[in-house]
């Protein structure tokens, strides 16, 4: 079984090396959404602590529309990839039919960078966001049932 583990944790497997690219691109993804924010808090000069303010164009403000529709994003963001990187590995250790997983991590990432357009860069009106949320959400269920099914 452990041999068996480390070739499915191996570089020669296809379902794992996708798994990290794009848990790589979803971690960066986090990353900017860091920068996203903080672009529109110097675009707007409104921050939320006091000592953040650097000239008297600024102002402490902490419910700037634009500002929280980008936050309201990373926060979806932690809610649901946090989780995809968790049960992808869990899922990894499954042996899955590579064609399935390969195109499931595909989806998550896919759906997941879409959400942020959609939702804090162009904002378009639903069921763009709804649609992106449910894209990656039901892979990351059907990963976790056939985690919790491999166990049983």
């Amino acid at each position: 079984m452990t041999t068996k583990a480390f070739t499915l944790i191996s570089p020669q497997n296809p379902v794992f090396i996708t798994y990290l690219f794009w848990s790589a691109i979803l971690v960066l993804k986090l990353f900017a959404m860091v920068i996203l924010t903080g672009n529109q808090r110097w675009r707007k000069m409104t921050f939320i602590s006091p000592e953040d303010l650097f000239s008297k164009k600024s102002k402490v403000k902490y419910d700037d529309d634009d500002i929280e529709r980008v936050r309201r994003a990373h926060r979806n963001d932690l809610e649901n990839i946090l989780p995809f990187l968790t049960i992808g590995f869990f899922y990894c250790l499954t042996d899955p039919e590579p064609w399935l997983a390969i195109n499931l991590f595909r989806l998550v990432g896919i759906s997941r960078i879409i959400h942020t357009f959609v939702y804090a860069v162009i904002v378009i009106p639903q069921p763009a966001r709804f649609l992106s949320f449910i894209l990656a959400l039901l892979p990351t269920l059907y990963m976790t049932l056939q985690v919790i099914k491999f166990c049983f």
